[in-house]
């Protein structure tokens, strides 16, 4: 198994919305009825329960959840952290249960950001040091950790060691230096964690362009939706332990009607703002030069009987956009993430 013992400890022990159902044979990560309960008696708690979904090989997956959805406890059973009740895991069809070492030895994490790397060493030799102790030759992929280096823009820095850098350098060291690695099945937790927005772009970019390239299977862990929307194949959304979504983010967006509209007029006064708002969920009111633009929480339904008001009122419609949903609305209304 390529997880370094300060990566991973060494711990060992409603409906749903799917994507068709895969052959699992054929599948770089199959996890079948998983279940955890921790303590036992009235306190027992039950962490995850009949968790199931199938990874193929190339993809990436968003694993996301609210705070005590389960997503953790899922994430530390498939790597060995926490042993399961019941269930399996496997590992481009090689059972962890009863293959440990084989099926490890496609594996690689990045968990809890920046303190995956050893801070005394500078950064080429954090990627050397976790490539050796995975069984590969740092100097057979010494191009490849060339490339991540000035892909990530770490170059300038590779011979510092990584006490002296910024929280976003470090959480760049430990991505590439789980990127670097052999492994073909990579898990990242918060993996744009720190960066300011130029770099979280570049990071998705070069995530991308190393998946397409290695044929990697990559599942990611992440409150930044934006980054989950903008790099999964797909997103499986766990709440209260178990599965609630499981789809991919165009369709997951699709099944979602349009959440409002956004008109812009230089007629809107504050008596018939008032108005709209005594009839309409006013969700936002945006003030520029000559005109204001107001935005409305409707169905269709609602907007025609809006724009019926407005044309009596005479006012004139300089825009009308939609708003529609994004990944995080599709993610509250399967959490019950405004009621959390």
């Amino acid at each position: 198994m390529t997880l370094q013992t300060n990566r991973v400890d060494q711990e060992r022990a409603v409906e749903t919305p799917r994507v068709a159902a895969s052959d699992d044979s054929s599948a770089a990560l199959a996890v079948e009825g998983l279940r955890k309960q921790f303590g036992s008696g009235a306190d027992a708690v039950t962490a995850v329960e009949d968790v199931s979904f199938a990874v193929e090989p190339g993809s990436v997956v968003g694993l996301l959840g609210p705070n005590g959805a389960g997503k953790t406890t899922t994430i530390k059973s498939i790597l060995g952290m926490v042993l399961p009740d019941e269930g399996a895991v496997r590992i481009h069809g090689i059972d962890v249960a009863a293959n440990p070492r084989a099926a490890y030895a496609h594996i690689d994490a990045m968990l809890e950001g920046a303190r995956n790397d050893y801070w005394r060493l500078t950064v080429r030799e954090n990627l050397r040091y976790f490539a050796t102790i995975s069984g590969v030759d740092p100097d057979s992929i010494a191009d490849r950790h060339d490339q991540l280096l000035e892909k990530l823009d770490l170059a300038s820095k590779a011979d510092e060691p990584v006490r002296s850098l910024s929280r976003g350098m470090k959480q760049k060291v430990s991505l590439a230096s789980v990127l670097a690695s052999e492994a073909d099945v990579v898990f990242l937790d918060e993996p744009t964690l720190g960066l300011d927005v130029e770099s979280s772009l570049t990071l998705r970019r070069e995530l991308r362009r190393i998946v397409e390239r290695r044929n990697l299977t990559v599942v990611v862990s992440s409150h930044d939706m934006d980054v989950i929307e903008d790099i999964c194949d797909r997103v499986v959304i766990m709440n209260d332990g178990r599965v609630v979504a499981d789809d991919t983010v165009e369709n997951l967006l699709r099944n979602f009607d349009t959440r409002g509209y956004r008109i812009t007029s230089p007629d809107f006064d504050e008596s018939l703002l008032a108005e709209i708002g005594e009839r309409f969920e006013v969700t936002d009111v945006e003030r520029f030069d000559d005109r204001t633009r107001v935005e409305v929480a409707t169905d269709s339904d609602g907007f025609y009987a809006l724009a019926a008001s407005l044309r009596r009122r005479d006012v004139t419609l300089d825009a009308v956009d939609t708003v529609e949903a994004s990944l995080e609305d599709v993610f509250v209304e399967m959490t019950g993430g405004e009621e959390r």
